[in-house]
């Protein structure tokens, strides 16, 4: 009788270990960048504002997606930045979920008169002196540059982007992305990456003097 008792215990016990085991290699190959509401603003903790035209609307909100940062801009462009620091080659994958419910209709990221955009994610790479060396990675949801664009940035020279959406057809509804940040680094600068030193999200309506909303959140990196 003992024995019949033991066998399904030693079993669950087991089976528990698996469980775990497979819990602590998932958060060993997942780098994530914490989303969660600041006690005294409505801002996410341990994200920095930065604030270069209008002002800024932000606030961390659930969502079906989980705890996103909701954006709002109205002839405004304002930043949040989250520092955070590892080699892009141990976690190559950016990832994240996100929903655009407004664009500013006449943005296009292609000239510098229009460089407005609902959303955007950036990983930052620091370099001194830092104005003039750093990189950035940015991903967005142009208005009317193609899905699928590579473009320089027409206002700083070490900053890139490639358009993972673009227009008005696919308004409100969540999409989960990924990117390969290692290979598009290599690829737009031709050089060995410098360890990140931050991820910022984005939005900004100013140059086009209209307006956009966005919501952003379950970032992280993964190994594959």
């Amino acid at each position: 009788m003992r024995k019949k008792q033991i066998i399904p215990s030693i079993l669950k016990i087991t089976a528990s270990i698996v469980l775990l085991s497979a819990f602590a290699l998932a958060a060993e190959n997942v780098l994530r960048v914490p989303i969660v509401k600041s006690p005294d603003s409505s801002l996410p903790a341990g994200w920095k504002l930065k604030t270069w035209s209008g002002t800024a609307d932000f606030a961390v909100v659930d969502s079906e997606a989980g705890p996103v940062i909701r954006m709002k801009s109205k002839d405004s462009s304002a930043a949040l930045a989250k520092e955070i620091d590892f080699n892009i080659k141990d976690y190559p994958y950016l990832n994240w979920t996100w929903k655009v419910v407004k664009i500013p209709p006449k943005g296009d990221v292609r000239a510098r008169s229009t460089d407005d955009q609902a959303a955007q994610i950036y990983v930052v790479f620091p370099r001194w002196p830092a104005f003039i060396n750093s990189r950035m990675l940015g991903y967005i949801w142009d208005s009317n540059a193609p899905a699928g664009s590579f473009v320089a940035s027409t206002k700083q020279f070490n900053t890139r982007y490639y358009v993972v959406k673009s227009g008005a057809s696919d308004l409100g509804k969540w999409f989960k992305e990924k990117r390969n940040v290692y290979d598009d680094y290599k690829r737009w600068f031709h050089e060995e990456p410098p360890p990140v030193g931050s991820v910022s999200v984005m939005i900004n309506t100013q140059n086009t003097d209209s307006s956009g909303e966005s919501y952003i959140g379950d970032i992280y990196f993964s190994k594959n």
